[in-house]
């Protein structure tokens, strides 16, 4: 079988391949598949590389599949597999029909098999109707389930009307048994002493996309403000919503659980927390994070400028915790109101 793919093979998916494996190799496994059942029955210890050419938009349960892969591969072993992107779909669908219909089609499509999957009770029907084939999944979803089940990211390409990815095995999946999709989120935070808090947030970026901070920081590194720059993991609703921090109202609920204050340095995943200097570590876990942080004080552009304000914000508030928050509440306040300061 192996043989009649290669020669079937498009010549830049063969180039693409052959920069990480030996196509001709026992040790790699070509295979068209949807079913884990397929990859659980590959030999065991002669398996080095996975090449799954079914898109993952026709698995209907993805996750399973791809932990099955991670299972069977050594540490380091390579998955490489293929998504059609939303992007993708929507630029097929409307190249497909006449203008006019196909516009209408793409958006009956879009619901039917992006936000039906989605949704509880929609989901069954979906499921019933499509086997789960055929749906409609963001580049940011994909590669962070990719992420999610243990793989690093090593190359991404656009080759013809797919996405091809590269995956290598470097962890265990995370086994995430209740994935969000719906628009309130809770995201795992690092609090006071260093306790992990769950932050409640509007959704503003694809389903999974947190599993790919590391993966962003790698492409992009961090833009003016200490985000990350030209992050694909947010939607254009999200964009908007960011820019009024209409995502960050659900932290009131944090706030009410006592598991942050209203002004104080900003809840922080792991991975970002990591970015920053021991000192400034420390110093962070010794109170609450904030809701309203020193950020809209200073507005620092750079990582390191955004170091030194909160090591001055915290460096005050051991000394008069009070005063220091009442200062702030009202210099941030006057930048937002006043100034019109507006987030990233």
């Amino acid at each position: 079988m192996k043989e009649v793919l290669l020669k079937d093979m498009q010549p830049d998916v063969r180039n693409f391949l052959g920069k990480y494996v030996d196509v001709k190799s026992s040790h790699t496994k070509f295979l068209i598949t949807t079913t884990s059942f397929n990859i659980e029955n590959l030999e065991d210890h002669s398996t080095k590389c996975i090449v799954n050419l079914k898109k993952i938009n026709d698995i209907r349960f993805v996750n399973k599949f791809q932990e099955a892969v991670n299972e069977k591969l050594p540490h380091g072993g390579l998955y490489i597999g293929l998504v059609e992107t939303q992007e993708q779909r929507r630029y097929r669908l409307l190249r497909k029909f006449v203008p006019g219909f196909a516009h209408i089609y793409f958006i009956f499509d879009f619901i039917f098999k992006r936000v039906f999957p989605k949704m509880p009770f929609f989901k069954k029907i979906y499921f019933f109707v499509t086997n789960g084939r055929n749906r409609v999944m963001s580049k940011a979803e994909a590669l962070g389930r990719l992420a999610s089940c243990g793989f690093k990211i090593v190359e991404v390409k656009e080759i013809g009307n797919y996405t091809y990815f590269v995956g290598k095995k470097d962890r265990q999946p995370c086994y995430d048994l209740n994935p969000s999709y719906g628009p309130l989120f809770a995201m795992n935070r690092i609090g006071k002493d260093g306790k992990i808090i769950r932050v409640y947030k509007f959704r503003t970026m694809y389903p999974y996309a947190e599993y790919l901070q590391e993966y962003v920081y790698e492409q992009n590194k961090l833009a003016a403000g200490g985000k990350f720059a030209d992050d694909f993991r947010i939607t254009t609703w999200g964009g908007f919503m960011r820019r009024f921090w209409l995502d960050e109202l659900p932290m009131i609920i944090n706030l009410f659980k006592g598991e942050m204050k209203i002004v104080g340095v900003r809840p922080l995943s792991k991975h970002y927390f990591s970015l920053y200097s021991k000192e400034l570590q420390e110093k962070r876990i010794y109170s609450k994070p904030g809701l309203l942080p020193p950020f809209y004080v200073d507005m620092p552009n750079t990582l390191d400028e955004i170091i030194d304000s909160e090591l001055k914000y915290l460096r005050a508030y051991e000394k008069r915790p009070m005063l220091t928050d009442l200062r702030y509440f009202f210099s941030i306040c006057g930048n937002i109101l006043v100034k019109r300061l507006r987030s990233n």
